[in-house]
């Protein structure tokens, strides 16, 4: 069994929106330290919303990158994907290493590229 990237098995069919969903998926993870400092400057009523609120609040991002490269976050496609990753990987340089950004980045193009145009 093939390892997983970010939940998608790139053994197997996958199409645009699972990879989005790998991008959430990835970008969630690789701020989860950052997110977490939130966590000592709210209030939130419990963990489960803590989480809720670092979730939505990853997804807005992504979502508002997607607007800005002309996407559409509901029906994405390969350009626009790697076009929000790209984004994604400048916004991240501002507070992760370049390799740790680059090694995010070529896990996901592993699923980029079994994309159709």
């Amino acid at each position: 069994m093939a390892k997983k990237i970010y939940g998608i098995d790139p053994c197997k069919a996958i199409n645009a929106k699972d990879v989005r969903d790998a991008v959430i998926k990835c970008f969630f993870e690789a701020h989860k330290k950052i997110l977490d400092e939130l966590e000592k400057m709210g209030d939130a009523e419990s963990k489960e919303d803590l989480e809720k609120i670092k979730k939505a609040d990853t997804e807005l991002m992504i979502k508002k990158y997607f607007e800005e490269v002309g996407g559409d976050f509901n029906n994405p496609t390969k350009k626009t994907i790697i076009a929000v990753c790209d984004k994604l990987a400048e916004f991240a340089s501002n507070f992760r290493p370049p390799e740790e950004i680059k090694k995010h980045y070529q896990e996901i193009m592993i699923l980029i590229d079994k994309l159709e145009k």
